[in-house]
């Protein structure tokens, strides 16, 4: 879901004669499992497959009859399954995260107090004693 076709609307134009296209595919199953919407049981999922292209053009002398002109695939299956599960997180995890931003911003806020005050009462200092400038 939500992955588009390599092939798709793909259009090849030889420049001579005759020559040769392969294509190599490679091919990994895949399986979408869905939130179920709040349900504990009753997924929906998606079997699929994935798969990646490469191709290759070679010019081909028709006279010379060394290599067949035409189109040929070449497929890769993989044998290791790729299962994706959609999950959301839990309110209590949101909850966290916010905390984590709240204190964080708190602790970058008193960092950032103290150094104007130690600052500014060193500078205080200074004008006190007439070293300034």
């Amino acid at each position: 879901p939500g992955v588009g076709n390599p092939l798709a609307a793909i259009s090849r134009n030889m420049p001579g004669d005759a020559g040769t296209y392969q294509y190599f595919l490679k091919v990994v199953p895949t399986v979408f499992e869905h939130k179920s919407g709040g349900r504990v049981s009753g997924n929906k999922v998606t079997r699929t497959n994935q798969f990646s292209v490469t191709d290759h053009f070679k010019q081909v002398d028709a006279g010379e009859g060394t290599f067949l002109p035409g189109v040929f695939f070449f497929y890769d299956l993989s044998p290791i399954k790729v299962t994706m599960t959609e999950t959301g997180k839990s309110f209590l995890s949101f909850l966290t995260s916010v905390f984590a931003i709240v204190g964080g911003a708190f602790a970058v806020s008193a960092i950032v107090d103290a150094a104007v005050f130690h600052g500014g009462k060193a500078l205080k200092k200074k004008i006190d004693l007439g070293k300034q400038g």
